[in-house]
């Protein structure tokens, strides 16, 4: 019987790295499902839907500028970790 495996450990840069990666990812899908709703549904007047419409491509905007940002920053923290190449 083999023994138990020792829980998978993920240093919390990488990780947080990869959730915001993966955050960035999922945007464009969700643009894509929001910029829907108002064409799919019956009940938006042409007024509220151009509305939503334009809240949401501002709100996806300032999403993206912060995952950005986030991604930029968990970037340069990953790089400062590491030695240079003459370094050990």
């Amino acid at each position: 019987m083999k023994p138990p495996a020792a829980p998978l450990f993920l240093a919390r840069r990488s990780y947080r790295l990869r959730r915001i990666s993966d955050a960035a990812r999922v945007l464009p899908v969700l643009g894509v499902v929001l910029f829907m709703l108002p064409i799919l549904s019956t009940g938006w007047s042409t007024r509220s839907g151009i509305v939503f419409l334009f809240v949401i491509w501002g709100a996806l905007i300032l999403l993206s500028a912060v995952l950005s940002r986030l991604l930029r920053s968990s970037m340069q923290e990953e790089e400062g970790d590491l030695p240079f190449e003459g370094e050990e």
